[in-house]
């Protein structure tokens, strides 16, 4: 059986719609990974696959629609009418789409065809970890235990809607976690590293072993702590995993509509100070090694994006400048209804503005205090405060008169990432960095450390 391109399956899907709009996103997906254990590779593999949908509108009137969307992961051109017709009748029996838009035009936006459109999808290979695999070896020759995963994603996505936008993107994805255990028992040390990357030709494996090998000796003696408020080294890491959960709670209608903790009377929080340290928050479609879709492609509606926005230029958004909440998300349509500007939600998100220190001086600045690894199991308790439990993971480590002297048990954490940038005192280099909650989902980060005077560790956990 031949495979249509993904672009022939747009065409064809357009032009067998009998909506009075329709719009169509094919994506091919290529994926490989590669994953280890005990100090032996165990497992190895590539995929392909393909996830299309057809979005159609029926018109009710300039601003009012009724909408039908419908999914389908088969490869087969004989299928292409049948899903056609689903969206069709679903659209049919649809309710009125709150966030009914024209489609946009591609003359007034500037969106003309893509001079990718006829290219065949981007593939990628287990050979994409050679190097990685090699360096790895060396470290599987030592004591310590190293488990991990790596993983390539390469995804094309093809646009296009009746409206006459056609546009197509590749988005490469990739990341290394390495855990490394040493000891056993009750003398059981664990420690992590990770990496973010677009092809694997900038991760220096060895760097990461040996930055995990001084995590694993810092646990050569353990002190044990109790629940309380510490200053605390969260570093870029743990920096990301919060600030991306602030980041997706930035929807404009919730904060207009007083449900979130970008709320307040009459308004929203934009404009607010959170801190005089001078840190700027944003996505950039654009940011180098960062770059993601500088488009909208979504075949269904949320909060944060519209199917009458497909293809709407994403670009550069500060969510907070210079210490101030400068912008929240806001499709087209609760744009228009809240008089508020455009906002397209990143798939990016970096923070700058800090003092340059790395994480070792400002280690060496600490007289006593926590550093940690990463956070994991990070959950929503109060949503008007955006106040976050969770847990510390893999490393928390005990700073004495500057340097690190003991690793310390693990805790639970209460605390909301607003709270923390108000209470912020230094914020380092900026750095790219792998998030270790929310890796699964949002990979693209560049954050600096961050010292919290009063860290709240509400409880103290036995998680290793």
């Amino acid at each position: 059986m031949s495979v249509l391109h993904g672009g022939e399956v747009v065409e064809r899907a357009l032009a067998a719609s009998r909506a009075d709009e329709a719009i169509v996103i094919v994506t091919d997906r290529s994926e490989a990974s590669l994953r280890w254990a005990g100090n032996s590779m165990t497992t190895n593999g590539s995929s392909t696959s393909r996830e299309w949908a057809v979005v159609s509108i029926l018109r009710e009137g300039p601003n009012a629609a009724r909408v039908g969307s419908v999914s389908s992961t088969s490869v087969a051109a004989a299928d292409i009418e049948s899903v056609v017709r689903a969206s069709d009748e679903a659209a049919r029996s649809a309710t009125p789409a709150r966030d009914a838009m024209p489609l946009l035009d591609p003359e007034a936006v500037g969106l003309h065809l893509d001079p990718g459109w006829s290219g065949e999808p981007a593939a990628t290979g287990i050979e994409v970890f050679t190097g990685l695999a090699r360096e790895l070896a060396t470290g599987f020759d030592g004591a310590d235990m190293l488990y991990g995963f790596a993983e390539h994603q390469l995804h094309t996505t093809w646009l296009g809607t009746s409206t006459g936008i056609r546009r197509r993107w590749t988005q490469p994805t990739g990341s290394v976690e390495i855990n490394g255990k040493r000891g056993a028992g009750a003398d059981l040390a664990s420690a992590w590293v990770g990496a973010g990357t677009l092809d694997f030709a900038d991760v220096d494996a060895s760097a990461l072993l040996t930055e995990l090998a001084r995590r694993l000796d810092w646990s050569a003696r353990r002190v044990e702590l109790p629940a309380g408020r510490y200053e605390t080294l969260l570093p870029p890491s743990a920096v990301a995993d919060l600030l991306i959960y602030m980041n997706w709670e930035m929807q404009g209608r919730g904060a207009n509509e007083g449900h979130t903790a970008f709320s307040r009377a009459g308004g929203t929080r934009v404009g607010e100070r959170l801190t005089d340290l001078g840190l700027t928050l944003y996505s950039d479609p654009s940011a180098t090694g960062l770059e993601y879709r500088p488009f909208v492609a979504t075949a269904a509606s949320s909060p944060a994006l519209s199917v009458f926005d497909n293809g709407l230029p994403a670009r550069r958004v500060d969510w907070i400048r210079e210490g101030v909440i400068e912008n929240l998300v806001y499709p087209r349509a609760t744009a228009t209804e809240f008089d508020a500007p455009i906002t397209v939600p990143g798939e990016n998100l970096l923070m700058t503005g800090g003092s340059g220190a790395t994480l070792p001086e400002m280690i060496a600045r600490t007289e006593r205090g926590l550093l940690l690894t990463c956070l994991w199991y990070i959950r929503e308790v109060d949503a008007a405060t955006l106040l976050l439990t969770g847990l510390t993971r893999d490393g928390v480590y005990l700073v004495e008169d500057g340097e690190v002297t003991a690793a310390v048990n693990n805790f639970r954490f209460n605390e909301s990432p607003l709270d923390l940038l108000r209470r912020t005192t230094e914020a380092g280099a900026t750095e790219v960095t792998l998030p270790r909650e929310w890796k699964d989902w949002f990979t693209r980060t560049a954050m600096p450390p961050l010292r919290i005077p009063d860290f709240h560790m509400s409880s103290v956990s036995r998680a290793t």
